[in-house]
C-alpha cells in the first residue's frame, strides 16, 4: 500500500488484474498498476441502462444522437462505477497517469474513455507493448507516446457505425421474422456467405463419371497403383472438369466421359493387354514456410489442427499473452522484430542445425493495406524462444503455444525440397498415370507443416514413392477395377476457411472474427455439425429480406468498403462525420430506407421459403421450421426436424413428414416382451420409434429411438422396429482389451461405442447388422474425446472438498462443483477470481436449480390432489345420488 498524502511516480492501467499484477512486478513499487477490466463506459445496452433525463429523445433508445453530429452517449457500466472512484482516488497521489491498455484500436479507444472519465490534472502518457516481458515493458514505459486521436476516432467511428446498423436494421427483422434475431455489419455479411454456400448445395447436381485403376507389379517386385488418364489419346474426365456450383460437365471441357458400361468393357479388353513403361517425368520443387501467425491465420490453424472454436482459441491465447508467454494476439501484422529473428534463428542453429536455417534472415509482408493493429506478427515472447516444455505449460495451452512456436522457428528455416516423379504407362490405346513425391530435404517442415481445408489432401510432408523403373519396363497387371464417381457439392464453410473467406473479401478485422462466429451460432443462424458451419431457415429467411429490401448491407464489396473507409479515417485521411451522415441520413440514407420499406415487407411472404423441385413451402416459424401447403382447399403443416438443413429438403422427405403427421401415432405392434405397444412418431429430431404411451404421472419416459436415415418411417415393419428398440446392441468384445463393443443411435446418428469412444456410421453401414471388424476399423478414426481440463483450479469447496475450476464452455467461461455449473459475470478476469467468489455462484445457482425443482414438484403435488380430490368428490356425488335413490 502507498502511504496517504504521499506522491508516487504515476498511476498505470491496463485491461486485465493479471496484467496488471505482472507488469506492477516489472515497474517496482513507485507506479501503482491497476486494470479497467475492459471496457469502463459504452453506448447503452438496454432502455434501463439510458439517463433519465435522455430518455424522451428520439434518439435515445439508439444511444447516438444523429441530430447533433452522430454523438454518442456512453454511460458507464453500473458495476464499473466503484472502479471509476477508486481510479480516481488513486489518481489524486499520482504524478502522471500511464494508459497501458491494448496496443490495438480498441485499447485505444478504452484509454481514451478512461482519460475523459478521470479527468487528470497531470500529465497523461500513453505506453503500448506487444509482449509481458521485463525487458518490454521497461522499455516501454521510457518510451511513452500521446493518444493517438486517430485510430480513437476511427473506433468510435465504427463502434456508432455497427449501432446505427444493428439497432435499425434488428428491429425491422422482429417485426416481420421473429424477436431476439439481429444484424450486423460484418455479422449479416458471413451469414449471408453461409445462405450462398448452402444455395449452391440446393441448386448442385451430382454427376457420375467413371475410370480404372490399375495395380501393376515391376519384375523386381515393387508394386504401386496407376489411374486411367487417356483413351485413344483423348483425356479421361475427372471431378476438376465439371462445374462446382452446378455439378455439370463444364462446357469448355474437351474430355471423353465414361459410364459404368462402357469402363467394364474396357476392363475386359486390357486385362490381357501388354503393360509398359511409356514415359518417365521428373521435377523439383521448393516450398516455402509460410508467415508467422496473424490473429486470424492462428484462429484457421488451431481450428484445423487441433479442433478450437475461433472464441477457444482467442481466449487460450488472451492467457499465454498475460502470462508472458506469447506476443499480443490480435494484430494482422506479419513481421518480426529483428530481435525476434536472430532469437529463432539462434534456437534453429541449437535444435536442428546450421543446415536447416534460412540463407538470410526472411521478412514478410501482409496483404492488409493497413496493418497497423499490431507491430508484430504472434510468436512466443521475449527472446529465448523457449518450448513449451521448457514453460512448463499443459492441456490447450501447451497445444496453442506449441503451434505458435513451431510456426515461428518454421519462418526462419530453409525451404523444403521435394522431388516429383510422373509415371505413364501404356495398354493397347490406353494411358495410365502414377504419380510419386518424395520429401529430398525437410527444411522447415523439421519444424511444421501447414495444415489444410480439405481433410482429405495429403500433407506437404508425406512421401508416396513409387518403385525404379525405365522406360519401355514391361509391366504386370495384377489388378484392374473399374472405379465409379460422384461429383460432390460445395464444401460448407467450416470456422476456419468461413474466416479465411472473410479476410480474402476484406470483411471485418482479425479481432473481429471470434465474436462474428460466437454470434451467428447464438442467435440461431448457423448450428454446428461436426465442423461444418449449416445455416438454419432463419438465416435463408433473414438474408434473402436483407438482400432483397437492403443489398448493399450484405454485400462483400460494398462492406469491405466501409472497413477501408474506417481505416482512413484512423490513417486521418478521411473524416467521420460526412462518412456516418452518408451512411445514415439522407434521401438514400439507411434511416429513410428502413422507413420506406418496412410497410412494403409482407411478414408472411418474409417467413416464406420457396425451394426449387418442393410442392410445399417453408415456413419459418414461432417454434421452428415446418412445412405447409394447400391441399383440398385445407392448409396442411408438418414440422422439419432440427437436424434437417435447407440443402436436405426435398419432396420425397417432405410427403414422409405429411404423411407421418397424417396418420399421427400408429402403433406397428405389440413388444413380445414388455406387452407394450411400438409407435412411429415424429419430433424435432426427425421420425423415432416410441415404447409405450406417454404417462405424465409414470416416474421413467418411455423409451425412444430414432428411426436411421437409411429406414423409411412410413414403411417400416415390426421386426425391425423390435431391433432398433432394442438399441444399443453389443457387437462383441473389443480384441485388445476385451471390453464390450456397442451400436447404437444417439443424437447425431448411428454410431459404435467403446471404452468412452464413439465413431459415427458410415451411410453404408448398417447399424443392426455391422459386424466386430467393421466397429474395431471405425473406432480406430475415433477421436479420444477429453475430459474438458479446467482453465484454473480455484481450491476445494470447504464441505465436501471436491476440487473447484473454471472452465471454458459454448457462451463463455464458468466455475464447475460437482454438477453445479454457474456462469461467470461478464468481464471477469479469470485469474482474479478467489476462491470465496466462486462458491457465492456456486451458491446462487444451486440454489436458482433448487427453487426449481421445488416448484416444479409442488406442481405435481397439487396436481396430483386436485385429481384426487376431484375423484373424492365424484365418489361423494355417486353415493349420495345412491343414496337419495
Amino acid at each position: 500500500m502507498v502511504a496517504k498524502n504521499s506522491k508516487y511516480k504515476a498511476l498505470v492501467i491496463v485491461e486485465s488484474p493479471a496484467k496488471a499484477k505482472k507488469i506492477g512486478g516489472f515497474l517496482g513499487s513507485d507506479y501503482i498498476v491497476r486494470a479497467s477490466v475492459g471496457h469502463v463506459r459504452d453506448l447503452p445496452a438496454k432502455a434501463a441502462d439510458i439517463p433519465a433525463k435522455y430518455k424522451k429523445e428520439s434518439w435515445a433508445t439508439l444511444g447516438v444522437n444523429t441530430e447533433k453530429n452522430f454523438e454518442p452517449l456512453y454511460v458507464v457500466h453500473s458495476e464499473k462505477k466503484k472502479l471509476v472512484k477508486e481510479l480516481k482516488d488513486l489518481l489524486k497521489d499520482a504524478q502522471e497517469l500511464i494508459i497501458a491498455t491494448d496496443e490495438d484500436r480498441e485499447g485505444e479507444s478504452i484509454g481514451w474513455h478512461l482519460v475523459q472519465l478521470l479527468e487528470p490534472n497531470v500529465p497523461v502518457k500513453r505506453m503500448v507493448f506487444s509482449e509481458i516481458t521485463k525487458t518490454a515493458i521497461q522499455e516501454a514505459i521510457k518510451n511513452t507516446r500521446q493518444i493517438n486521436e486517430d485510430l480513437v476516432e476511427a473506433q468510435e467511428t465504427r463502434r456508432v457505425l455497427d449501432r446505427l446498423y444493428g439497432y435499425t436494421l434488428s428491429p425491422l427483422l422482429w417485426k416481420k421474422i421473429a424477436r431476439g434475431l439481429s444484424a450486423g455489419r460484418v455479422q449479416s455479411v458471413a451469414v449471408r456467405l453461409l445462405v450462398q454456400r448452402e444455395l449452391e448445395r440446393l441448386a448442385f447436381r451430382s454427376a457420375s463419371y467413371w475410370d480404372l485403376k490399375a495395380e501393376l507389379q515391376t519384375e523386381k517386385q515393387g508394386r504401386f497403383e496407376a489411374t486411367l488418364y487417356s483413351l485413344d489419346d483423348q483425356k479421361l474426365a475427372s471431378g476438376k472438369d465439371f462445374d462446382e456450383t452446378t455439378g455439370k460437365l463444364k462446357e469448355n471441357a474437351k474430355v471423353l466421359l465414361l459410364n459404368e458400361e462402357q469402363a467394364n468393357a474396357l476392363q475386359k479388353r486390357l486385362l490381357d493387354a501388354p503393360w509398359s513403361v511409356s514415359d518417365i517425368e521428373e521435377r523439383f520443387s521448393n516450398r516455402k514456410p509460410p508467415a508467422p501467425f496473424i490473429t486470424s491465420s492462428l484462429q484457421q490453424e488451431a481450428n484445423r489442427k487441433l479442433g478450437m472454436t475461433a472464441r477457444q482459441t482467442m481466449q487460450i491465447a488472451q492467457r499465454l499473452y498475460e502470462n508472458g508467454n506469447i506476443t499480443y494476439m490480435r494484430t494482422d501484422s506479419v513481421s518480426l522484430s529483428s530481435e525476434a529473428i536472430n532469437a529463432a534463428r539462434g534456437r534453429i542453429k541449437d535444435l536442428y542445425g546450421d543446415d536447416y536455417l534460412s540463407d538470410s534472415p526472411r521478412q514478410y509482408t501482409g496483404k492488409s493495406k493497413n496493418a497497423q493493429e499490431a507491430h508484430e506478427a504472434i510468436r512466443p515472447a521475449g527472446t529465448e524462444m523457449k518450448t513449451p516444455e521448457e514453460i512448463g505449460l499443459s492441456g490447450q495451452e501447451f497445444k496453442l503455444y506449441s503451434l505458435i512456436w513451431k510456426r515461428t522457428m518454421a519462418c526462419q528455416m530453409a525451404e523444403a525440397r521435394l522431388k516429383f516423379l510422373t509415371l505413364t504407362i501404356t495398354a493397347d490405346e490406353a494411358k495410365f498415370r502414377a504419380t510419386g513425391r518424395q520429401v529430398v530435404f525437410p527444411g522447415f517442415f523439421r519444424a511444421y507443416v501447414e495444415g489444410s481445408d480439405d481433410p482429405e489432401a495429403a500433407l506437404d510432408d508425406s512421401d508416396s514413392m513409387l518403385p525404379e523403373v525405365h522406360e519401355n519396363e514391361s509391366l504386370k497387371c495384377s489388378q484392374l477395377d473399374p472405379v465409379g464417381h460422384e461429383t460432390k457439392p460445395p464444401a460448407r464453410f467450416t470456422e476456419a476457411s468461413l474466416v479465411r473467406k472473410l479476410e480474402e473479401e476484406g470483411v471485418g478485422r482479425p479481432s473481429t472474427y471470434a465474436s462474428i462466429l460466437s454470434t451467428i451460432q447464438d442467435r440461431g443462424y448457423v448450428r454446428k455439425d461436426s465442423n461444418q458451419l449449416i445455416p438454419t431457415f432463419t438465416a435463408m429467411a433473414v438474408t434473402r429480406l436483407l438482400e432483397e429490401n437492403f443489398p448493399n448491407l450484405v454485400d462483400t464489396q460494398f462492406t469491405a468498403g466501409m472497413e477501408q473507409t474506417l481505416d482512413d479515417i484512423s490513417n486521418g485521411q478521411a473524416e467521420r462525420l460526412p462518412y456516418l451522415g452518408q451512411f445514415y441520413g439522407g434521401d438514400d440514407g439507411l434511416e429513410l430506407r428502413v422507413k420506406a420499406r418496412e410497410e412494403q415487407i409482407d411478414p408472411r411472404k418474409a417467413c416464406t421459403l420457396e425451394f426449387s423441385g418442393l410442392n410445399s413451402a417453408v415456413r419459418v416459424g414461432r417454434y421452428g421450421p415446418y412445412l405447409e401447403k394447400e391441399e383440398g382447399g385445407e392448409q396442411k403443416t408438418a414440422s422439419l426436424p432440427q437436424e434437417i438443413s435447407p440443402a436436405d429438403v426435398n419432396e420425397e422427405l417432405a410427403a414422409k413428414l405429411f404423411e407421418l403427421k397424417e396418420r399421427g401415432p400408429q402403433s406397428l405392434g405389440i413388444h413380445p416382451e414388455e406387452g407394450l405397444p411400438i409407435f412411429v412418431l415424429s419430433g424435432p429430431f426427425g421420425p423415432y420409434l416410441q415404447l409405450g404411451e406417454n404417462d405424465p404421472d409414470a416416474e421413467k419416459k418411455p423409451k425412444r429411438v430414432s428411426i436411421p436415415k437409411n429406414i423409411d418411417p412410413t414403411k417400416i415393419e415390426l421386426d425391425t422396429a423390435l431391433k432398433l428398440i432394442e438399441l444399443p446392441r453389443t457387437v462383441g468384445q473389443h480384441p485388445e482389451d476385451g471390453k464390450v463393443v456397442k451400436a447404437g443411435i444417439g443424437r447425431f446418428g448411428p454410431y459404435v461405442q467403446h471404452s468412452g469412444k464413439y465413431k459415427g456410421l458410415p451411410k453404408d453401414v448398417d447399424v443392426l447388422y455391422v459386424d466386430l471388424h467393421t466397429a474395431v476399423e471405425l473406432l480406430k478414426l475415433a477421436r479420444t474425446k477429453e475430459a474438458p481440463k479446467p482453465i484454473r483450479e480455484i481450491g476445494n469447496h470447504p464441505e465436501d472438498k471436491e476440487m473447484i475450476g473454471i472452465f471454458e464452455g459454448r457462451y463463455g467461461a464458468y466455475v464447475k462443483h460437482g454438477k453445479i455449473n454457474a456462469t461467470i459475470p461478464k468481464d471477469t478476469d479469470l485469474e482474479s477470481i478467489t476462491l470465496a467468489q466462486a462458491l457465492e455462484w456456486i451458491e446462487a445457482k444451486a440454489a436458482k436449480k433448487g427453487v426449481k425443482k421445488k416448484s416444479a414438484k409442488k406442481k405435481a403435488t397439487k396436481k396430483k390432489t386436485t385429481k384426487k380430490s376431484a375423484k373424492k368428490k365424484a365418489g361423494k356425488k355417486k353415493s349420495t345420488k345412491k343414496k337419495s335413490t
